[in-house]
């Protein structure tokens, strides 16, 4: 199942800097295994902003919850979910 997931993340300003760059690193590691994988396909940053959109391939739901929730930036984003179906008219 394929999902556009819009990411933006909100650090608060009272965590201290060294706990936020060890997080964001952990984040990093963690989404690039998963784009390896080939769960996480695509993510695009949105310019100006701390944010992304990103293009999941995952089984289902439950995974697609699963693999959000254990990103480590996880408490301090808004994400909102849109599920993706073909469309009649694409050549693809």
């Amino acid at each position: 199942m394929l999902y556009l997931v819009h990411m933006v993340v909100d650090i608060p300003e009272t965590v201290p800097a060294d706990v936020a760059q060890e997080t964001i690193a952990r984040e990093k590691a963690y989404s690039q295994e998963l784009q390896r994988g080939g769960e996480w396909a695509e993510i695009w940053r949105v310019v100006g902003e701390y944010a992304n959109y990103s293009i999941f391939d995952v089984e289902n739901h439950d995974r697609l919850h699963e693999i959000l929730s254990g990103l480590p930036l996880y408490r301090w984003m808004t994400i909102k979910v849109t599920p993706l179906a073909k469309h009649g008219s694409s050549i693809r």
